[in-house]
């Protein structure tokens, strides 16, 4: 059993009220649930539909524009995973500053094909073997290029936090033209990252 307290509180003590204690009301009576709940709700559907339906098209027009215009600038916050990172903007700017043979690869493919239309045989055939070679210079720079970047990725940053998948990234992005290279180049070339 708990032993009880023989000592009774106190009743003597006689707080004083001073004027700073004492506030003021806030001038309006605290606002019942119901009303606190009426003055939280919306329309699920605003009264004007078709305006707001515009409006919601012009506001997502407006956010696609931005993100887009951010991510040919380069920007971290509008890149998609694939290119977000130190060592995804380094590869960028070293495979913008050098020339690739990928680069010109679809313009001379569309010259090959314009050279097999031609109904001489010996022109198809140097087509073919012209496509060919071609293509194997081409596969073969960026192999090269790969190993270049990923040697240079770990003087950088150290071959243990090399990330995966940098020599294919930056074989995809050789392969493409200059000027459709999206995020757009950052440096020109000859310009290559320290």
């Amino acid at each position: 059993m708990a032993k009880s307290s023989s000592k009774k509180p106190d009743d003597s003590v006689d707080y004083e009220l001073n004027a700073d204690s004492v506030t003021e009301g806030k001038g309006h009576p605290t606002p019942t649930r119901k009303e606190r709940e009426a003055a939280n709700q919306r329309p699920l559907v605003p009264g004007n539909r078709r305006a707001g339906n515009k409006a919601a098209r012009a506001r997502m027009a407006e956010s696609r524009e931005r993100a887009r215009v951010g991510m040919a600038n380069g920007e971290e916050k509008y890149l998609t995973p694939r290119d977000k990172g130190p060592q995804r903007r380094f590869i960028r700017d070293y495979v913008d500053a050098r020339f690739s043979i990928g680069e010109v690869m679809i313009p001379i493919l569309f010259i090959i094909i314009i050279l097999s239309f031609i109904d001489n045989p010996l022109f198809q055939i140097i087509s073919v073997f012209a496509l060919w070679a071609f293509f194997i210079i081409a596969v073969v720079d960026s192999v090269v290029l790969g190993f270049i970047v990923n040697r240079k990725l770990a003087a950088k940053y150290g071959a243990d936090r090399v990330q995966r998948g940098n020599r294919w990234y930056a074989a995809m992005r050789a392969m493409q033209m200059r000027l459709m290279r999206l995020p757009k180049p950052q440096v020109k070339r000859g310009h290559f990252p320290a």
